[in-house]
C-alpha cells in the first residue's frame, strides 16, 4: 500500500512539472508574449460581452487539473507521451472525449482570446488545435491502441475524439 501511495506522489510530482512545462508553454507563455506584442492592430474593439472568455478560460483550467489528477491517481502516470498511465483512463470527463485534456488546454486559450479580443490568439489556437489533431491521430491513438489493445478499442467505440454525443 505504501508503495502505490508513493507512485501517486511521484505521478503528480512529475505531472505539475509537465504542467508548468508544456501546457504552461502552450496555455500561458505564448499567447501572453502574442498579447504582450501586439500593437493593438491585432486586438477586436472593446465590448462588453468579451467578460465571457473568462467562461471557457476557467473551465478549461478546471478540465486540464481534473484530468492531470485522474491520470496521476487513476491511471498512474503523466499527460507526458513519454510517461503515459499504466493503466486507461476511462473515468471522470474521459467518460465523455478521449481528449478533455486537450479540451481544456484549448478552451482556456480560446478564453483569453474572447477576453482580450485577440485575433492573434485565435489564430494561435487554431493553428495548436491542427497540431494536436495530428499528434493525437497519428502518434497518441496509435500508441494507446498498442499498449492498451482491446480495452482501448472498446474505449474508442463509446467515446467521441473531442466532442461529447449529446
Amino acid at each position: 500500500m505504501m508503495e502505490h501511495k508513493g507512485t501517486i506522489a511521484w505521478a503528480l510530482f512529475k505531472t505539475a512539472v509537465f504542467t508548468l512545462v508544456v501546457p504552461g508553454t502552450v496555455g500561458v507563455l505564448i499567447p501572453s508574449v502574442l498579447l504582450s506584442e501586439s500593437d493593438g492592430s491585432y486586438r477586436l474593439p472593446a465590448a462588453a460581452w468579451r467578460w465571457i472568455g473568462f467562461f471557457p478560460l476557467i473551465a478549461g483550467a478546471g478540465f486540464y487539473f481534473k484530468c492531470a489528477w485522474d491520470f496521476a491517481v487513476t491511471g498512474l502516470g503523466t499527460p507526458a507521451p513519454i510517461d503515459m498511465p499504466r493503466r486507461l483512463v476511462v473515468k471522470g470527463l474521459y467518460r465523455f472525449v478521449r481528449n478533455p485534456m486537450y479540451v481544456g488546454v484549448a478552451s482556456f486559450v480560446v478564453g483569453q482570446a474572447i477576453l482580450f479580443g485577440s485575433v492573434a490568439v485565435g489564430v494561435y489556437i487554431v493553428c495548436v488545435w491542427l497540431i494536436c489533431n495530428l499528434f493525437v491521430v497519428f502518434y497518441e491513438e496509435p500508441t494507446l491502441r498498442r499498449k492498451f489493445g482491446a480495452e482501448y478499442e472498446e474505449y474508442c467505440r463509446r467515446v467521441p475524439r473531442w466532442l461529447p454525443r449529446l
